[in-house]
């Protein structure tokens, strides 16, 4: 009889259809109880050789069955009503709390156990609360009636029936701290064995290329043995929970016929009475039996709960307090003033005064050396973090101020890591616009280079991509990210190595298509190759944290520092290929 806080909560998501279920399943437990009483009076008349009501008794045990049958199908109907409400509601909700947590949570965790939480956790939620909480409830409400019914026959057995069903109840939470101990340990070796599973299969190619497949292998096959033992002694505390349960159960039943026979026996109780009374002690114990099943059916649910509870609780890197959603008539500037940021546990700042401006409307390009804070900057300003120090600007307003969602409803971003959804070509690229008409996805990716590619496909724009955009090649995926940027009419738009992928000629086909899609935006570029940065109209080079140089590729060149030296490392990469 475990109550899980998070597993209460997660009641609110769905009250009525579990209100219906429980007074559904009430129901069906009283038929049986009506039926047990038909049952014993049909007896009692057999016993005694009468047979004139047994044509309507027996006529009504049939109606009985076929209501109990009824209402059983309207019970398991709505329970599996609640339970689809559960499942879309709670897991609605943890997928919104993922994108308010942002890339800072998603990073830090596997990506495996959290698809085990928000999937086989929530399924066992559903479990949990459409099942077991109804059966529950059916024990505190109908079991105390009937033992209340009992007792107008036979108080001492009822009251023998009411210490069992005590026991019953009671006795299993000796065991609970265990099991609840059992059930994490089970659900943390679970959730371990599918980040495995699901890292395996997504780097598939890489283990085969290492020789490595047979390694992993014997790694997970470590890991099913240690959820298998995980299991196994979940499984032990779990047994004597049930033999508890049964043995009240049993003796209670047993206690009951025995106190029926003596009272046939010494002539204090009529067939009729006997009779019910053998019935109705089976009864009482029957929703203990079924809340014994779907304890166990639920239990996933509970091991579960703490994970979901984490997820649910867990603090995003940043705080949505910003309040101003401007609509930015005109591209806004960006600005970078005096922003120090370390990252947590590093023994030194990633960016260290960091200060320069990004013109409205204009292209600015971010260069330098690999740990130089490119990257670190591109998050600050869509505030996957807020700096320790100084301020990100939009024309002279603190990021801090706006609300995330209008912050990044103003950012669009294509970076070198680029995922792309098992769906149509067309499907992927509304994820930015879902009313853009045909010809907008024809502009965008003309823009972005890529319309003739897809053309030239047996289905177009309805080609269906396989998962992450398999079937694409790398610089094929770039390019379809960058037309679903453009797809958004960001007034930012930010380029994160979003030409890394492509070759020489293809990048220079980007960039000029870039330099076209700029006009009216302020873009920032991150390039490691420089010829995707030397159209910009302002360079900025990081080195170390700090703005070593601002200027145009021409200026930078010629100034020596840096910046030269970045472009003599790019010519030599270029002669060598």
């Amino acid at each position: 009889m475990m109550l899980h806080p998070e597993l209460l909560r997660a009641v609110r998501t769905a009250p009525g259809p579990l209100l219906r279920a429980t007074a559904l399943l009430t129901a069906v437990t009283a038929a049986h109880a009506g039926q047990a009483a038909l049952l014993a009076v049909t007896l009692a008349d057999i016993a005694r050789h009468r047979t004139d009501r047994l044509p309507a008794l027996l006529g009504a045990v049939a109606a009985v069955l076929f209501l109990r049958a009824f209402l059983t199908w309207r019970q398991r109907t709505a329970a599996a009503d609640a339970g689809a409400r559960i499942r879309t509601l709670l897991r609605d909700e943890l997928l919104v709390r993922l994108g308010r947590l942002g890339p800072a949570h998603t990073t830090a965790a596997r990506t495996g156990a959290l698809r085990a939480t928000v999937v086989d956790g929530v399924e066992g939620v559903n479990t949990y609360l459409s099942r077991y909480l109804p059966q529950l409830a059916v024990v505190c409400l109908v079991t105390p009636a009937l033992l209340v019914w009992i007792a107008t026959v036979h108080a001492w057995a009822a009251a023998v029936l009411a210490a069992a069903v005590v026991l019953a109840l009671l006795a299993p939470r000796l065991w609970d701290r265990a099991l609840a101990a059992r059930g994490r340990e089970h659900w943390d070796t679970y959730e371990g064995l599918a980040a495995d599973y699901l890292e395996a299969l997504q780097q598939m190619p890489a283990l085969r290329a290492a020789g490595a497949v047979r390694r992993r292998r014997r790694a997970l096959q470590e890991r099913s043995r240690l959820l298998h033992r995980a299991t196994v002694a979940k499984l032990r505390v779990s047994l004597v929970d049930t033999a508890l349960t049964d043995l009240a159960i049993q003796a209670g039943t047993l206690a009951a016929v025995l106190l029926a026979c003596a009272s046939a026996a010494a002539g204090r109780a009529t067939g009729a009475e006997s009779y019910l009374l053998l019935m109705l002690a089976s009864e009482c114990f029957r929703p203990l039996r079924d809340l014994s099943r779907e304890w166990h059916a639920g239990h996933v649910g509970v091991s579960a709960a703490d994970g979901i509870a984490a997820l649910r609780t867990a603090r995003p890197a940043v705080a949505d307090t910003g309040t101003l959603a401007p609509s930015w008539p005109s591209p806004p500037a960006v600005t970078f003033t005096g922003v120090r940021f370390a990252y947590p546990g590093s023994d030194r700042p990633a960016l260290d005064g960091v200060g320069f401006q990004c013109p409205a409307g204009r292209t600015t390009a971010l260069v330098g050396p690999s740990g130089a804070g490119k990257s670190t900057l591109l998050a600050l300003l869509q505030r996957h973090h807020d700096p320790d120090a100084g301020a990100v600007l939009l024309d002279g307003v603190d990021i801090r101020e706006l609300s995330l969602t209008a912050l990044r409803r103003s950012i669009a971003v294509v970076s070198q890591d680029v995922y792309l959804f098992a769906a149509s070509i067309a499907d992927n690229l509304r994820l930015a616009d879902p009313d853009a008409t045909d010809r907008r996805l024809v502009a965008a990716c003309r823009d972005a280079g890529i319309h003739d590619e897809i053309a030239a496909l047996p289905d177009g724009y309805a080609t269906v991509l396989g998962e992450r955009g398999a079937t694409l090649s790398g610089g094929q995926r770039q390019r379809l990210a960058l037309a679903r940027a453009l797809l958004c009419d960001a007034p930012i738009l930010v380029l994160d190595e979003a030409t890394s992928a492509v070759d020489e000629r293809r990048e220079h086909q980007i960039t000029e298509a870039l330099r076209r899609a700029a006009r009216g935006r302020t873009c920032l570029i991150v390039a490691h190759r420089l010829a995707a940065v030397r159209h910009a109209d302002r360079i900025v080079v990081l080195d170390r944290g700090r703005v070593d140089d601002i200027g145009d590729h021409r200026t930078l060149v010629g100034a020596g520092g840096t910046y030269a030296a970045l472009a003599t490392a790019d010519l030599s990469r270029g002669a060598a290929r």
